[in-house]
């Protein structure tokens, strides 16, 4: 279902801003990697059955290598402390084929407003459009100029795009005020987002209200939303297979996708959180309970719906999956 896997070697890893590592990647084979457009992600497998999801900062006609940027998260929950703490160069790796969720739209003018390390899918993003002749922005918003990854990249400009870098310790973080052509949106222009949670909601809660089109507002998360894992609290519900006919019992505590691996169930899975794609999976008949934060609301809303089994749960008592 996500293809066979790459066989990769650690070529480099370089420091990109405080508490940022960006590592690129090359074939095993010397060989180009498969071609990907601005905005995919990769999953690297680290052995032991870790696997996270990172975005590709690199351009897209830049095939001899990928770049991935990593944040030292404090909450970590195995990569970023993998990679900041046992990834050497020359190490080799197993990533899959490159994904996207977060593909740009046709338009007339692009905004890109990244938050921290939501730059990296934006940074390829630039590459891309500058690389079209498209017009775009690129707002990146840290807290100090030492926080800021590719800063190098980004002080050297680009030929058809504007690069603004915005700091917290300045004065000038997104709460302080957004971009002018933030207040006045054009009818062609599309936004994208890409940063925390807190962020991405107030930029586009302040795009919408002044005047954007919702399904302009484009957003990749990378991390997950507070509450997205079953809890105690939680309904316990069932789940059939439209495939066999099997029905599974979900509890309370436990997701769909770690009930269906435990019995034997192909699920693809990457991050388990909702923020990938990776497990989404139509519906056939039930109610939604969704959690991830990979759909968009109209996605969510639509007639024919996906369920994220890695976080998503039932509001009926039995869901029918395409499975």
């Amino acid at each position: 279902m996500s293809g066979p896997k790459i066989s990769v070697v650690v070529d480099a890893i370089m420091a990109e801003g405080r508490g940022n590592l960006a590592v690129r990647l090359v074939a095993q084979d010397e060989q180009h990697l498969p071609a990907f457009e601005a905005g995919a992600h990769v999953d690297l497998h680290f052995g032991d059955g870790l696997v996270r999801q990172y975005s590709i900062a690199s351009s897209p006609r830049d095939r001899d290598h990928y770049l991935l940027c990593i944040r030292r998260m404090q909450a970590s929950r195995g990569g970023s402390a993998y990679v900041h703490d046992r990834l050497r160069v020359g190490d080799p790796l197993q990533i899959s084929q490159p994904r996207n969720l977060f593909a740009l739209e046709p338009a007339d003018h692009y905004i890109l407003m990244a938050g921290g390390i939501g730059i990296t899918p934006l940074l390829s993003m630039a590459e891309a459009l500058d690389q079209s002749k498209a017009r775009f922005e690129l707002h990146y918003y840290v807290t100090s100029r030492r926080d800021a990854a590719f800063a190098r990249r980004l002080a050297a400009g680009f030929r058809h795009g504007e690069v603004h870098l915005h700091t917290s310790e300045a004065g000038d973080g997104s709460r302080k005020g957004l971009p002018a052509s933030i207040q006045a949106p054009l009818h062609a222009a599309r936004l994208y987002l890409c940063g925390p949670e807190g962020f991405m909601l107030h930029v586009a809660d302040q795009a919408t209200t002044a005047g954007w089109r919702e399904d302009h507002i484009h957003r990749e998360a990378f991390a997950a939303p507070e509450v997205t894992a079953p809890t105690a609290g939680d309904a316990a519900f069932q789940v059939k297979l439209a495939s066999s006919g099997r029905v599974f019992d979900i509890p309370a505590d436990r997701s769909i996708a770690s009930v269906l691996v435990e019995a034997g169930i192909d699920v693809p899975l990457s991050c388990e959180i909702g923020i990938c794609g990776m497990c989404l999976t139509p519906v056939v008949d039930g109610i939604v309970d969704h959690r991830d934060s990979v759909q968009s609301d109209a996605e969510k809303a639509a007639p024919r719906q996906s369920i994220a089994l890695c976080c998503s749960r039932s509001h009926s008592r039995l869901i029918t999956i395409d499975l």
